[in-house]
């Protein structure tokens, strides 16, 4: 599988959701039936171990297990995946993706570590390091706003300069005054923006597509509007307002509640009810009641009528 380059890394990626069971263990007949149906969607590609997958939770045998499991499927579909080399610890980073090296993913994505903050040279160092590790095959960085240590625009640049191997960053993006930077950046990296935000990311000129949230919703619905942004960016921007519309009424009220991204991310998958997997979060996360999944379904068939019959 010919590997991605900042050129063709573009569109919607969806991510695998982790299916926990009651006993706190991994249910993998449920993850193959995510895989299976994935793979058999519009969208550009798949990814594994981001945050809705709880990357930050899994014993190493089962991130193995996971990973091998979605690449027999992809080879065997012929569909692009990545592997999330994430973890808080850069040794283990680095092993993930020691290990998983020979599944021959599209990219690897990887979080710079966590707990401590890095400087410019630790930054430097870090990266350094799994790249090397991952080459031939590219990496794409995750740079999530929660982070400890918090990218600029000018440290995209930084490092993409001296790393040709990073071909994307995943960013939360903000307003005009950070696309404006953004478009000075001209690092030759793919920007991939939120989910919701995508239509402002193209308008902007920086996006060049998301690994997405609303693809948790429907991954082909999110995949037309995609195309509908880049043949028509006014009805794009116009969707996107519906969907920002959704977001503010059924999903903010339970972020300020105190629900995790990765707990909105698995509602909004098991909003189709088209999975078994449910919305449960691995121990000592706490996911989204059923008759929370109910409500926030009525308020999305009401407002994005169009997510649930494509």
């Amino acid at each position: 599988m010919k590997h991605l380059s900042s050129n063709n890394l573009i569109g919607i990626w969806c991510s695998i959701q982790l299916p926990i069971l009651a006993d706190n263990s991994i249910d993998f007949n449920s993850l193959k039936e995510e895989m299976d149906m994935l793979t058999n969607t519009s969208i550009q590609g798949i990814y594994s171990n981001g945050t809705a997958a709880e990357f930050y939770n899994q014993t190493e045998s089962e991130f193995d297990g996971i990973n091998e499991m979605m690449a027999d499927i992809c080879h065997k579909k012929r569909f692009p995946f990545q592997i999330g080399a994430s973890h808080m610890s850069p040794i283990i980073s680095r092993e993930r993706i020691r290990r998983t090296k020979a599944l021959n993913p599209k990219a690897f994505q990887i979080t710079l570590p966590e707990w401590l903050p890095l400087n410019s040279d630790e930054q430097l160092s870090f990266l350094a390091e799994v790249i090397e590790e991952a080459d031939p095959i590219p990496v794409v960085l995750y740079s999530p706003g929660h982070s400890k240590t918090v990218l600029t625009p000018s440290d995209f640049k930084r490092i993409s300069d001296r790393f040709p191997q990073l071909i994307g960053i995943k960013v939360g993006a903000g307003g005009l005054e950070w696309y404006a930077e953004m478009r000075k950046m001209n690092g030759g990296l793919a920007v991939f923006v939120p989910g919701h935000r995508l239509a402002t990311g193209i308008k902007e000129g920086v996006a060049k597509g998301s690994y997405s949230n609303v693809a948790c919703i429907n991954p082909n619905a999110a995949q037309k509007w995609f195309e509908i942004i880049i043949d028509n960016i006014d009805e794009g921007i116009r969707i996107e307002n519906q969907i920002l519309h959704f977001f503010e009424e059924g999903i903010v009220p339970l972020a300020r509640a105190g629900y995790s991204d990765a707990a909105l991310d698995k509602l909004l998958w098991a909003l189709s009810g088209r999975s078994t997997t449910s919305p449960r979060l691995r121990w000592p996360y706490i996911g989204v009641r059923d008759h929370v999944v109910e409500d926030t379904r009525k308020i999305a068939q009401r407002i994005l009528p169009d997510f649930f019959q494509v």
